[in-house]
């Protein structure tokens, strides 16, 4: 683990320690309604048997009416966003996934590791190593992006690796479910290997985040 993510590690937790409520994380964010979709480049993470075991290690410990669980199939990893699909030309969707195939097909798999616990207020999620893989991959795709229109979505710095396993559900008090993560955070980490990336439509359905594949880039190098 690098300096950056255990320093991240050990901030989130002790700032966890001192929460007293959570925040419920299913507020609208703007621009979000129930009938809208939005093009994002995230990884999933189908046929991942190891991660699966974790997760369900892990959720069959917070199986509580506070926390919305996050089916294996929902599990991601947020990457880049495009925008509203209601509001881009699809040409121009055309356009940015043959650049970021073309980028990514120089690019090795990702190795990747997911573990410990990583909570804060609005959900529990699993610390991604090394962040210096994906942030490289994120990088990739907003050149990509950057060849097709004048300014990329989404701001370059802030971006933090992780994968969610709970969400907040209410603003319940943070102190029954901090006992329980405590008893987890030793769990060894699950590996992971990615090969492609893909673009996906998400929306929300069911306080879950559900989607549809658009298209993938594979990581070929």
């Amino acid at each position: 683990m690098s300096d950056r993510e255990l320093a991240s590690l050990h901030q989130r937790w002790s700032a966890y320690e001192e929460l007293p409520n959570l925040t419920e994380h299913w507020y609208w964010r703007p621009g979000w309604r129930a009938d809208r979709q939005f093009y994002t480049w995230h990884l999933t993470f189908e046929h991942q048997l190891e991660l699966h075991a974790l997760v369900a290690r892990i959720q069959a410990e917070l199986a509580l009416p506070e926390l919305d669980l996050v089916p294996v199939d929902g599990l991601h990893l947020t990457m880049q966003g495009i925008g509203f699909a209601d509001e881009i030309n699809y040409a121009d969707i055309e356009e940015i996934i043959a650049a970021i195939r073309l980028l990514c097909a120089s690019m090795p798999p990702l190795e990747l590791t997911l573990g410990p616990v990583d909570p804060d207020a609005e959900g529990i999620g699993l610390l991604v190593q090394p962040w210096a893989q994906v942030e490289r991959l994120r990088n990739t795709i907003r050149e990509a992006i950057d060849t097709v229109w004048r300014s990329v979505p989404e701001p370059a710095d802030g971006f933090r690796p992780h994968v969610t396993i709970a969400y907040s559900g209410s603003p319940a008090p943070a102190g029954p479910i901090r006992r329980r993560l405590a008893a987890l955070r030793d769990l060894p980490p699950a590996r992971v290997r990615i090969g492609h990336v893909p673009l996906i439509a998400l929306r929300r359905a069911d306080r879950t985040y559900r989607w549809t594949t658009v298209a993938e880039a594979n990581l070929a190098g």
